[in-house]
């Protein structure tokens, strides 16, 4: 493991007594909802969130699948969730949303950025009225031929405080989140952030679930001259085969010079063992429950 970087598992005793610390002004990402882990005082689940504190300021990144779940993983690691600086999720699915119902009971008034998509009420895709039939009579044309240059949609998270975002977007200095979407079919109404931090040692990225692809997303950075030191989430590789989760942990390493990788979520059992075998000691394990410590 490198020297720079340590990871821990909190027992339910430490938890209890130590906590996450709020008191403390350590350097550090602690993973509070994935699917596996070694803390049977920690609920499993299918989703993510992790609780980011760099430099003094608190950042929750998603907020899992499962709001129950989220507060209860929230509540043992002892997470104060009114002490918060600002809330980023990075993209729509359930499995990153759904402790938000949790968290606007607990911090109503938190700042909450998200991509400026329709689920968090941005606006309908404006394909939906691109092929307008005039000879139609008005009522039966959309708004009666008249269609708004915005039509803001219905989300579940109206009385939040949202900020959407459309592109790259200081949050603090050093701080900045990435928006990318996918290229392909798949996933390609599916806008998503990324949360790049600037360390001593290269940039810290976070990432939900990779939709667009994490080579995508790394080129993306607005840095580039500083190295990536690590990569912390989902990749989306849940689904790949032994050659292409290779491929990609080769292309890390090799190609985007990643020093060192902690990879959860919709990674996938395949691409974590190619992981580990081409990263070595600089595969970081990030099981809920884990504190990754950052320069």
């Amino acid at each position: 493991m490198s020297q720079l970087y340590k990871t821990h598992v909190c027992t339910f005793f430490l938890i209890l007594v130590c906590g996450i610390g709020w008191g403390q002004t350590q350097n550090r990402v602690t993973i509070l909802v994935d699917a596996f882990g070694k803390s049977d005082a920690l609920k499993q689940d299918w989703g993510f969130a992790a609780l980011v504190e760099y430099n003094g300021k608190r950042i929750l990144f998603d907020t899992g699948n499962d709001s129950e779940s989220f507060a209860y993983n929230v509540k043992t690691l002892n997470v104060d969730l009114k002490r918060l600086d600002l809330v980023v999720i990075s993209h729509r699915h359930g499995d990153h949303t759904d402790g938000l119902h949790h968290l606007l009971k607990i911090n109503p008034k938190v700042k909450i950025y998200t991509p400026n998509d329709e689920y968090f009420g941005g606006p309908t895709p404006p394909a939906f009225f691109r092929r307008p039939v005039d000879s139609l009579p008005a009522h039966m044309r959309y708004f009666k031929g008249k269609v708004p240059k915005q039509i803001p949609h219905g989300s579940p998270w109206k009385s939040a405080n949202l900020v959407r975002v459309d592109s790259v977007t200081e949050l603090m200095p050093g701080i900045r989140l990435v928006r990318n979407i996918s290229q392909t079919k798949f996933f390609s109404e599916t806008p998503e952030l990324s949360l790049a931090i600037d360390t001593p040692q290269g940039q810290v990225l976070l990432v939900g679930c990779s939709h667009p692809g994490i080579e995508t997303i790394l080129t993306s950075m607005t840095i580039p001259e500083k190295p990536v030191h690590v990569v912390i989430g989902g990749l989306h590789m849940v689904n790949a085969d032994e050659k292409e989760a290779n491929r990609l942990a080769q292309a890390l390493l090799e190609k985007w010079k990643i020093k060192n990788i902690a990879p959860g979520h919709c990674t996938g059992e395949v691409t974590f063992s190619a992981l580990q075998q081409h990263f070595g000691k600089n595969y970081l394990y990030a099981g809920v429950g884990t504190i990754l410590d950052l320069p």
